[in-house]
């Protein structure tokens, strides 16, 4: 068990942990900081946390355990901000949605006391933001990726790895390189296609009329779209270089899409459909090998094409 969480940041990622190593009976305490005072209040009437802390440096004093719950942009701000409290006994993670940019601003940031932070991916969430949807089961039989640093000790990670196991989530691990690569084209892009569409529709002049027929089609295909802005903002450019890469493949399937549909090739257009329903179907079956190998760790590289 762990005597102190140190959360920064308490919103739906934050909160979440926070009420998930409470209902584990994981920790003791739950000191928390988020820049805006009426979330770490609202997050202590909740019971999410239990003590407010005044700024991210003293949430982390006295703490075993810390969770950086902050938009990707802020984690080297806030890394350097609780730098001198760091200890080699303390557990440090954050739970952002890009890795790389994540690892090289703890290797800056905390420099000798780097080996304690586990670069960690919750593959989970909600369409609502907010500590209000804070929810203790949010990470039950959810995929965690975690992505170690250079210096990030072998025995910090086994914590970070069993911490999360003891939440009920399954854990792999990989190169933050690596988890871009895959990400990209798994979630960063699909995001920038739904927020592309909604923006072209909501350009044309008879948009509305568009939307009020919409079915359960565009639902579905569109809901996350509805996602905050402001993280996706900064997810889109942290991971640029991997996320322009699958659109530029991406524009290139649709271009031969297109030419299929000018040329009335109905023979074409049917087989590019149909690979494309059987790879879906397949990975809804869970047909595809699983990304881990027997030692637990990912491989080292996406497959080249």
């Amino acid at each position: 068990m762990f005597e102190q969480l140190g959360l920064i940041g308490c919103g739906l990622m934050g909160g979440s942990f926070a009420l998930a190593l409470k209902k584990a009976g994981l920790v003791k305490r739950v000191v928390g900081y988020s820049k805006s005072p009426s979330t770490t209040d609202r997050a202590r009437q909740l019971g999410v946390i239990d003590v407010e802390a005044p700024s991210a440096l003293l949430a982390v004093a006295g703490a075993d355990i810390v969770l950086v719950a902050v938009p990707v942009a802020a984690t080297e701000a806030t890394l350097k901000s609780i730098k001198h409290l760091v200890t080699p006994q303390m557990l440090v993670m954050d739970v952002g949605s890009t890795k790389a940019d994540v690892a090289a601003a703890a290797l800056r940031a905390l420099r000798d006391q780097a080996g304690s932070f586990v670069p960690a991916h919750p593959i989970a969430g909600k369409e609502k933001s907010g500590v209000e949807h804070a929810d203790a089961d949010l990470f039950t039989g959810k995929q965690i990726v975690l992505t170690p640093t250079q210096q990030t000790t072998q025995a910090k990670l086994q914590q970070a790895r069993e911490v999360w196991t003891a939440l009920g989530a399954r854990v792999i691990s990989m190169p933050p390189e690596a988890h871009d690569a895959a990400f990209a084209a798994v979630s960063h892009l699909p995001h920038l296609l739904a927020f592309a569409l909604l923006y072209s529709i909501a350009g044309q002049s008879y948009g509305q009329d568009y939307l009020s027929l919409a079915g359960p089609g565009f639902r579905d295909f569109s809901r996350i779209a509805a996602s905050e802005p402001q993280m996706w903002r900064d997810i889109f450019l942290a991971n640029q270089d991997e996320l322009l890469e699958q659109s530029k493949r991406f524009q290139q399937a649709l271009y031969a899409f297109e030419k299929a549909v000018k040329r009335g090739d109905a023979q074409a257009l049917e087989g590019m459909i149909a690979l494309a329903s059987e790879t879906r179907a397949q990975w809804r079956m869970g047909a595809w090998p699983a990304l881990q190998t027997s030692a637990g760790q990912a491989p080292s590289a996406p497959p080249q094409p």
